[in-house]
Parts: C-alpha cells; sequence; structure tokens
C-alpha cells in the first residue's frame, strides 16, 4: 500500500472495514506502532464507546480497552449493571501515539492531521454498527463525534442528538481519573465518571 492511502472496504461488512484499516497509511502512526487496533464487540451493539486512541498494553495485544483504563472503565460499568458484553468500543485514532522513555513509551495525543486521517474509519464504524447511542471518552473523542467546538468539561453528562438520529455523550477519558492525585482527588474523580456514564442506565430502561 502506498504511502498516504488506504484501501478501499471490498463491501460494507464490518469485518472488510477491518481488513481495510489494518492497512491502513495514511498518516506515520503505521510506523513505530506494533499493530493497528480497531474496534472491538457485537456488530448489531446498541451502545458504541469512542476512546482516543490505543495505549500501550492494547498497542501489544491488538485489542482496545485492555490496559488501566479499559479495567477501570469496566469496573464502572459493572457497577452500573450495564453489560460491558453487549457494548462495542473502539478508538478515534487506530494506532498508538507515543514518545520513547527508555524502556517506557509515553501516551501523546495525535494531532488534528492524524484525526482526519483516521476519521473515515470511524464514521465507518458507526455507519455499519448504526449504534442509538455513542459514549465518548475524553475530548478528541468528543470532538470526533458532537463537532469542534465541543466543550467536555462543560458538556460532559449531556445528552447530544446527532444528525442520523441517535444521541450520545461524554464523559472524561478514564485515563484521567487514572491521573488525579491522591485517593480523594482519584474517588472524586471516579464517582463523577460513574455519574456521566448512568445516563446509559436511563438509556437501557427508556
Amino acid at each position: 500500500m502506498p504511502e498516504g492511502s488506504a484501501p478501499e472496504p471490498v463491501d460494507g461488512t464490518l469485518a472488510a472495514l477491518r481488513a481495510a484499516v489494518m492497512a491502513c497509511k495514511r498518516c506515520d502512526l503505521w510506523r513505530p506502532a506494533t499493530q493497528t487496533v480497531f474496534g472491538e464487540g457485537p456488530a448489531k451493539a446498541r451502545i458504541m464507546v469512542v476512546g482516543e486512541q490505543p495505549g500501550d498494553q492494547e498497542d501489544l495485544a491488538g485489542r482496545p480497552f485492555v490496559g488501566p483504563s479499559g479495567r477501570l472503565f469496566d469496573e464502572a460499568l459493572e457497577e452500573l449493571g450495564v453489560d460491558r458484553g453487549g457494548v462495542y468500543v473502539t478508538n478515534a485514532v487506530k494506532h498508538f501515539k507515543f514518545v520513547p522513555r527508555g524502556k517506557v513509551r509515553l501516551h501523546q495525543s495525535p494531532n488534528a492531521a492524524e484525526q482526519r486521517a483516521c476519521r473515515p474509519w470511524l464514521d465507518g464504524e458507526r455507519e455499519r454498527l448504526k449504534p442509538e447511542v455513542i459514549v465518548c471518552l475524553g475530548a478528541t473523542a468528543a470532538k470526533q463525534v458532537f463537532g469542534r467546538k465541543f466543550g467536555l468539561m462543560k458538556q460532559r453528562g449531556q445528552w447530544q442528538l446527532l444528525d442520523d438520529g441517535s444521541r450520545g455523550f461524554a464523559t472524561v477519558h478514564p485515563s484521567w481519573v487514572l491521573r488525579q492525585r491522591g485517593s480523594d482527588e482519584r474517588e472524586r474523580a471516579y464517582r463523577g465518571f460513574v455519574a456521566d456514564l448512568a445516563l446509559l442506565t436511563e438509556f437501557e430502561d427508556g
């Protein structure tokens, strides 16, 4: 596959989209990454969750939401009684962007060009899944779904209507919760995170 390009999916299935994403070279993030990390979950999931990008453990495993942030997210869903197995999880950007520091790979946020390069893949997932609800974790995901003017900390935990008839909301990324210093600060951040995600219980009851 030539630099700066990606194959077109051979058909309208999620499997075909995944195969195309695996060969994507629209930006340079594929070079240092171990592998592409595509979304995972039921093809008929009613709930789609979008994060920013794979982390270190996701990059190594080739699966989304398997690192510390993913485990915190799973914990929150379990507390709320939401079936994690019925949720489709993915990221706005499909490769791990990082800066090496010795033996450690430090997360680096994707820039605007990298987000644009990956946007068609996220749109493709939405078109194929047709979820009823989209949950965005963090500002990068929220701006990709709700628009560049979306203010995460002002609009978190509020339903947003989307052009395709679905709806969604945003909350902080679980990594932000984990970065809080001190047990009290982290607990407050976690409780706020769970409170935002509680909108899913309204959806499931409705």
